[in-house]
């Protein structure tokens, strides 16, 4: 170490931070995200399940499709009929006695069980000769049945199966019937359908033509008994009405009851004349001297207007002349005279009102009188036509009811030798052409749609099984500590992989992940570990730590690569970096930087090589120095743990201002343990949706047990577009800063030693 000249003592003094702003983590800590469920992380869950769903799908439609193909398939032959309820006109006989369904609806659904009666089954089965393809089959072992008991088996086998194959479903609104029988052989399923309607009409056109002439039997032994009857009636009416002198009866009746009706209004006219003039004579008698204006005597009123005259005259003249003089006199006798007169003529005019009211009393009389006689003629006609009237409508009734079974039965006669049905086939079966089962596109559909749904649940359900670490906000409440940085999956490096450009032998560890730093300073994993360099500069104080060891629970997190990057950042800092590879048993970050391996670390502690000689200074990164792993010893704990150890690290502190170690998993051996005592602090990577909270929690507990002083932990191979948080804060907003199309420095590009870490199979 003395001997080279390129490496010297560096002042002790604190480094000045290269930026103000405070850790990455307080920047990306967001609150209340746990539990938040939105559609955005439904989808995330979708994509990032993908394969699960895919594979979930893929089987239940593989699945499904074998079914399919290897059911047998079944064809249906169908044929409609329209059933009537009602009968033609010709058959009007039924009209009498047939039995009306209360509504179309309930006789359909009548017809549909007698087309499935056994009985109609059975006679179509005969008639097909499906009962000969029929062989008697008795289990062994069981007794012998009798011929009796095998024949009704076997009818009654044979017609389960043919009514397990018939469907029958009335269409709506409609009085058609489609009558369906399902089978494996097309024209079988036609043939049976099409005789089981034949069947069917033929029963109802029986048993309406049975029905038809047991009614013509009955008809014609009841109508002689109506014949009698309407022969009695008929004579009991003619004796009657001779006997009470009836004739035109009809007539009779009517002149007797309007006589009655006229003798009423003319009554009740009488009446009405009677109370006026009764009135009138009433008021005359009162008011004799108005006389002449009750009763409007016109003779009577210019008498006593010129008596009125005569008196005005007789007055002026006694005044102007004496009542002796001759004029005067003249005047008093007139007027004697004239009041004689008007005396005479108002008794006349009373005589007169007293005889008219007399005359309209006797007239009302007489009316009451000739009206009580014809109202007892009227109720002496009515008491004959009682009998009357019974015995008629007697006669007609049995009259109407015998002519009408005369009728009926002639309409009977005509009936019985129609050949006249109420069912009417529309559209005869005929043998299908393709099954109807299995559907092949639509049980594959319906295989799908199940799949995706199977698929999406049991994704959900691995997702709620997922025991990993998947935030930083879950990291810290496990461990306790601060999150230093967020590291992004490298699917940019996966996609430049696959490009046939890429040089053989390139992997992640060079082009990909190790080296982001360095290949890609503007992408967005490089500024994530250019913010874990901040974070760790932040962490301590007065003075940043200046060994650190970066470690992990298990392999396969990231650890190598979080090295190597933050060793590069600080390099590009300013200040000699070193990076020591402590992971004696699985030693990559000499392969990553391109150095060789053959001495290193183990041989330096064993004392096989002097510390100038495994140190290595690295030609594609500036101010950044190796210190390899070497070849692998039988016991790297007990090295790592020796005194040695501890001294290294204090004379390596001498020369470097940072020295960045990359041990083994913590759990995994005890390698890092060992180490994170000897360090100033201790970096811890987690890899989201990878390492399981007991290993996270039990790790920081074995350090905590070590006095180990962990600074924080990094969450690596965040995937950004299954994390609505991180999504949103690498959204495209940040893409331009972070484009590596857009920034292809030559000075990073350079340098050989491409190869990929081990330790990060999903390249970071």
């Amino acid at each position: 170490m003395a001997g080279n000249e390129s490496l010297s003592p560096i002042e002790p003094n604190i480094p000045q931070p290269i930026s103000s702003l405070m850790p990455t983590t307080v920047e990306l800590e967001a609150q209340g995200t746990e539990g938040l469920f939105t559609l955005s992380t439904f989808w995330h869950i979708i994509v990032k399940r993908g394969w699960t769903i895919t594979t979930a799908t893929l089987i239940v439609v593989a699945l499904t499709a074998v079914y399919t193909y290897r059911m047998v398939p079944v064809y249906r032959a169908t044929t409609s009929i329209e059933v009537e309820p009602d009968l033609p006109q010709l058959q009007s006989i039924n009209d009498l006695y047939r039995q009306v369904p209360p509504d179309d609806y309930s006789f359909i659904v009548t017809q549909m069980q007698v087309l499935q009666s056994d009985n109609l089954a059975w006679q179509t089965i005969e008639q097909l000769g499906l009962d000969r393809s029929q062989a008697s089959t008795v289990p062994k072992g069981a007794s012998q049945p009798s011929a009796t008991q095998i024949a009704a088996a076997q009818k009654a086998a044979m017609i389960g199966d043919l009514k397990g194959g018939l469907h029958i479903e009335p269409l709506k609104d409609s009085r058609i019937v489609e009558v369906s029988f399902e089978g494996s052989d097309p024209e079988g399923a036609a043939r049976i359908v099409n005789a089981l309607v034949s069947n069917y009409i033929e029963f109802s056109f029986r048993a309406r033509y049975d029905f038809t002439r047991h009614a013509s039997g009955w008809m014609e032994q009841q109508i002689e008994d109506l014949r009698a009857k309407v022969e009695k009636s008929q004579q009991a009416l003619v004796d009657y009405e001779r006997q009470n002198l009836i004739i035109t009866v009809g007539d009779k009746q009517n002149i007797t009851e309007q006589r009655l009706q006229d003798l009423s209004r003319d009554y009740t006219a009488a009446q009405s004349d009677r109370v006026q003039k009764e009135s009138i004579y009433d008021l005359a008698k009162s008011n004799e001297g108005q006389i002449g204006i009750v009763v409007q005597n016109e003779l009577l009123l210019r008498l006593e207007e010129k008596y009125t005259d005569l008196k005005t005259a007789y007055a002026d003249a006694s005044a102007q002349y004496g009542p002796n003089f001759p004029k005067v006199v003249r005047l008093r006798d007139q007027l004697n005279e004239m009041q004689s007169l008007i005396e005479k003529q108002r008794k006349q005019a009373i005589q007169k009102v007293r005889n008219d009211y007399l005359a309209a009393v006797g007239r009302e009389n007489l009316l009451a009188a000739a009206m009580g006689k014809q109202r007892g003629e009227v109720g002496q006609l009515n008491q004959r036509m009682i009998e009357h009237n019974i015995l008629k409508r007697e006669f007609e009734t049995n009259q109407q009811l015998y002519e009408n079974i005369l009728q009926r039965l002639k309409d009977a006669t005509i009936s019985a030798g129609l050949q006249a049905t109420n069912i009417h086939v529309i559209d005869q079966a005929t043998p299908p052409t393709s099954p109807i089962r299995p559907n092949k596109t639509r049980n594959i559909l319906a295989s799908l749609l199940v799949g995706l749904i199977f698929g999406v649940t049991l994704a959900f359900v691995r997702e709620a099984l997922d025991s990993s670490v998947r935030s930083t906000e879950e990291a810290e409440r496990l461990i306790n500590a601060p999150a230093l940085a967020i590291i992004p999956v490298d699917r940019d490096g996966y996609r430049r992989k696959q490009l046939p450009t890429d040089r053989p032998g390139s992997s992640s560890g060079s082009d990909g992940v190790g080296l982001a730093v360095l290949k890609r300073p503007s992408s967005h994993m490089a500024e994530s570990f250019r913010s874990l360099r901040t974070s760790v500069l932040l962490s301590t104080a007065p003075r940043p730590p200046q060994t650190l060891l970066v470690t992990s629970a298990q392999m396969g997190e990231g650890k190598t690569s979080t090295a190597l990057n933050l060793a590069i950042a600080f390099s590009q800092r300013g200040g000699t970096v070193l990076i020591v590879d402590a992971d004696l048993r699985r030693p990559n970050v000499a392969k990553a930087l391109g150095v060789a391996n053959e001495k290193g670390l183990s041989s330096f502690l064993t004392g096989a090589h002097t510390l100038q000689e495994v140190l290595i200074q690295s030609e594609r990164v500036k101010n950044l120095w190796v210190l390899p792993a070497g070849p692998r010893p039988p016991d790297p704990a007990e090295l790592l743990s020796s005194h040695m150890m501890g001294a290294t690290l204090k004379g390596l502190s001498k020369h470097f201002t940072q020295i960045i170690i990359d041990s083994p998993p913590v759990l995994a051996v005890t390698d890092g343990v060992v180490l994170s005592a000897l360090v100033d602090g201790v970096i811890l990577v987690v890899a989201s949706g990878v390492t399981a909270r007991g290993a996270l929690a039990r790790t920081h507990r074995i350090l905590e047990n070590a006095r180990a002083r962990v600074l924080g932990i990094v969450l690596n191979k965040v995937d950004l577009r299954f994390d609505t948080y991180y999504g949103s804060y690498y959204g495209p907003y940040s893409q331009s800063y972070y484009d590596d199309a857009s920034v292809s420095s030559p000075s990073h590009a350079s340098g050989g030693g491409h190869s990929r870490s081990t330790d990060s199979p999903r390249g970071a």
